[in-house]
């Protein structure tokens, strides 16, 4: 009896631990962003401590130079959840198989043309010969944003395409500050920056594709199995970390900057030229001007990107009822 008392008073005694231990084993978050500006909700919630607020168990935050580099992490799985390029995105999930979920939007469009007017002033001067483009990886938001150009201004495709130089972003933007190339097809903050340098800015994304989904937050199906409660504060963190920036573009902008700038994107001011690091003025102009940040999402639009992609080539056609899961944002 004695005993038993005893075990009894040892498994009260051992409750306060045993929740406390079950309270700490959230599934540990491994996030990753692409390293631009269309990853500003995400530098804002780290910047205000919103991740710590709502007691996520981050265990890292990874960077990426691009949505296609991300689209590598998530098919290895290095990551369960990311701020990234609707594009890679779809990728992802349709030829590398991966388990992920679009539970909100951080943006629409993001991307441009940016252009050296001295060698072009009009859409033609793309065709012509001598003229070299800089433009991300085949199957890319820039090359996909490339491809509906050249349809949309009835453009001689082998010709463009001939001139085509792929390079990341960051190159294409050296390249053509150092005149090496004439043009870049590229997301955004390059775009901006190309054109505080100097250069022009051909067409961007909102004139070109209108409502086009830019960025989007993922996360993988085993983190919505096994831990929904997570999920769905990364939703509440995206959404008032989106209202943060459409509320205060000002200190959006400088928190953004300086996440950018922390991360080595510097060495763009290898010349000592100022107008080419990535500042606040450059960054709002960015964020005001080249991206609407929302986190709704329109699953016709999502089916137009797929259904492009699918044209082109670069995955087989799906039905995104598969990828999206919009509950958490609808809060069903």
């Amino acid at each position: 009896m004695k005993k038993s008392l005893i075990f009894i008073m040892l498994i009260f005694l051992m409750m306060p631990a045993l929740n406390f231990k079950a309270a700490a084993e959230d599934i540990p978050i491994n996030i990753a962003v692409e390293f631009m500006d269309h990853a500003a909700s995400f530098f804002v919630a780290e910047n205000k401590g919103w991740f710590e607020e709502y007691d996520l168990n981050i265990s890292s935050f990874d960077t990426y130079s691009t949505g296609m580099a991300l689209s590598a992490a998530l098919s290895r799985g290095d990551v369960n959840a990311a701020y990234i390029c609707l594009v890679p995105a779809v990728t992802a999930f349709a030829n590398g198989k991966v388990p992920i979920k679009i539970v909100a939007g951080t943006h629409k469009y993001g991307y441009g043309i940016l252009v050296n007017s001295e060698y072009i002033s009009i859409d033609s001067d793309l065709e012509k010969e001598g003229i070299a483009i800089g433009c991300p990886r085949e199957g890319s938001p820039a090359d996909l944003l490339l491809h509906k150009f050249i349809e949309e201004k009835n453009l001689n495709k082998e010709k463009v395409m001939k001139n085509i130089r792929r390079m990341s972003p960051n190159k294409i933007l050296l390249s053509i500050k150092n005149n090496k190339i004439q043009a870049g097809v590229m997301p955004e903050q390059y775009p901006s920056m190309g054109e505080k340098m100097g250069f022009k800015i051909l067409i961007n994304a909102k004139e070109l594709w209108p409502e086009m989904q830019g960025s989007v937050l993922v996360v993988t199906e085993d983190l919505i199995k096994k831990d929904s409660k997570q999920v769905k504060k990364l939703v509440e963190i995206n959404r008032r970390s989106i209202q943060f920036v459409k509320d205060n573009p000002e200190e959006a902008s400088v928190i953004v900057s300086e996440a950018l700038q922390a991360g080595g994107e510097s060495y763009l001011m290898e010349d000592n030229n100022k107008n080419s690091s990535i500042t606040p003025d450059i960054i709002k102009n960015s964020i005001e001007k080249e991206l609407e940040f929302t986190t709704e999402i329109d699953a016709d639009q999502v089916q137009s990107v797929v259904n492009y992609m699918s044209d082109l080539g670069y995955i087989e056609k799906f039905d995104v009822k598969e990828i999206l899961d919009l509950r958490y944002l609808h809060n069903e």
